[in-house]
């Protein structure tokens, strides 16, 4: 009985590390599954689901206590310690969640090489991603491959 249960946690544990190897982080559902694509035009109802789910006091209060985590376990190292490219993109992801609350991003880190894609409301907006991003330890470039993409009525 105990060999089934080591068996069983053992592939439980393989099967979380392999779902796990993902580095990418979306800061909303709606947004693309990779960097590699841009995103489609979000209608009117996703921009303000996006943003009411931004804007929810539970959503604010996860996001700021998953900064201040981050923020207290890099203090904790030294801040000087290799972070992982998973802990990377999570946290840039969160960064720009709490700070564009309409966007429809996704976050890719790879050894401090960041690449956000997807899309903003504004110009303005896609201005913010660069400088939000270097502010987070262990991020050595950024590529913002996202676009301006005002919500569209929908049909």
């Amino acid at each position: 009985m105990k060999k089934i249960a080591m068996v069983l946690l053992g592939s439980i544990l393989l099967a979380g590390t392999v779902a796990c190897e993902s580095n990418v982080s979306k800061t909303s559902a709606s947004a693309p599954n990779s960097t590699e694509q841009t995103g489609d035009t979000p209608t009117t109802e996703t921009a303000k689901n996006n943003q009411n789910d931004a804007a929810s006091e539970v959503r604010r209060n996860q996001l700021n206590s998953d900064i201040r985590a981050r923020e207290q376990r890099n203090n904790m190292t030294g801040g000087d310690a290799d972070r992982a490219d998973s802990d990377v993109a999570s946290e840039v992801s969160s960064k720009l969640e709490a700070n564009i609350p309409k966007s429809q991003l996704t976050v890719k880190a790879k050894q401090g090489a960041v690449v956000v894609s997807g899309t903003v409301q504004s110009q303005e907006q896609l201005n913010k991603i660069e400088p939000l991003t270097k502010e987070i330890k262990g991020v050595q470039s950024v590529n913002v491959a996202a676009k301006v993409a005002p919500a569209v009525p929908a049909q």
